[in-house]
């Protein structure tokens, strides 16, 4: 699961990832490795994990991860393969979800692609890239099913009707996130890939002066934004980038809350883009090792132990779980246990955002 960081150019795109790929980032806790020159494995920054490691004191922590990918810049005419479009499109589709970078600060010595400050028409230019790409794949759609609609195919017509649905929603200028379907239309158009159908993260970038509470530009994002199932957060980009050059984390906490922040920004997007591709984390605690492991949402016991290895899921028996805020509360596995806090639970079992778990299973 990757999430992927879009903008125009000149709009602080490269300078978030940059900064997130800055070693020195967020705490010494949390460190960040690139794999490649633009996809980064980023750590989740979680307070759990850090109140874990205080209780049990083990030898090594290792916090979640997700995986951000710095695009290629987008311009006018992508869908037809203007300048990087091609490239833009195609690095966007292996995506799971998108992080859409917007100029929202005025500086003359930063020249916009577009000649303005305008974050309303910036977001509007490569929404069209992007709907005029769907659309072209669902008419592609409609073209392979031809044949069968002529032979009345009872699926093919059903399907048909849905897509023709979808070219009027796109034609609408709205993206297919915010088409309403049914479960079973839902499962067709997962299996398109359609870009606007990606959950968005709008990131509004910032002078130091707004980095609180925002101003015009984020104010205007803010009501475009809600009718298409889709957040938003602030970021001064630029004070983000003179954090990180900072050597200490108490230097960077004095700076933080000299301009009234309690946590850097970056910290908030790497959480909100984890919620936004739908995962979560549980944790294993022991002296050798307390890790925060990521999971999809809804996934069952024997799936989560899957994550550790293959094995723990083939040859799962039970899962020994406490609730984060139990451990806590209780200050040990043990303590846990003797409160009847420790529950065992089987393979219909949903973990919970937080558990604490450990599996027993047989090879």
């Amino acid at each position: 699961m990757k999430a992927g960081i879009v903008g125009l150019p000149n709009v602080g795109k490269s300078t978030l990832f940059n900064c997130l790929s800055n070693t020195k980032a967020q705490s010494a806790n949390f460190p960040f490795c690139t794999i490649e020159p633009n996809i980064g494995i980023i750590s989740v920054p979680d307070k759990r994990l850090e109140n874990l490691e205080k209780l049990v004191n083990p030898e090594k922590v290792i916090p979640a991860t997700v995986e951000i990918v710095d695009i290629a810049g987008l311009v006018k005419g992508a869908s037809k393969g203007e300048g990087l479009g091609n490239q833009f499109l195609a690095n966007i589709r292996e995506t799971d979800a998108i992080i859409h970078v917007l100029r929202c600060f005025d500086d003359d010595n930063i020249v916009h692609v577009e000649g303005s400050i305008d974050p309303i028409r910036d977001k509007e230019i490569i929404d069209l890239e992007l709907q005029l790409k769907d659309l072209e794949t669902v008419e592609k759609r409609r073209d392979k099913i031809a044949r069968l609609i002529k032979t009345g195919n009872k699926e093919a017509i059903a399907e048909n009707t849905l897509l023709i649905k979808l070219i009027n929603h796109l034609h609408s200028f709205k993206p297919v996130r915010s088409f309403d379907f049914f479960d079973k239309e839902k499962i067709l158009i997962d299996t398109m890939q359609l870009i606007t159908n990606k959950p968005v993260l709008y990131i509004c970038n910032v002078d130091e002066s707004s980095a609180v509470g925002g101003n015009s530009h984020v104010d205007q994002i803010k009501m475009v934004i809600e009718e298409e199932n889709s957040e938003f957060i602030i970021l001064a980009v630029a004070i983000e980038a003179d954090i990180n050059e900072l050597d200490t984390y108490e230097d960077r906490q004095v700076f933080l809350s000299d301009i009234g922040l309690s946590e850097p920004g970056s910290s908030k997007m790497i959480r909100k883009a984890y919620d936004l591709l739908n995962l979560q984390t549980y944790f294993t605690a022991g002296v050798k090792e307390v890790r925060a492991w990521t999971i999809l949402k809804g996934m069952s016991a024997p799936q989560a132990a899957g994550v550790i290895h293959t094995d723990f899921e083939k040859g799962f028996i039970k899962a020994e779980v406490i609730s984060y805020s139990n451990y806590i509360k209780f200050g040990s596995e043990s303590k846990a246990r003797e409160v009847g806090k420790l529950k065992i639970e089987g393979k219909d079992y949903i973990v919970n955002d937080g558990d604490i778990m450990h599996f027993r299973f047989n090879i």
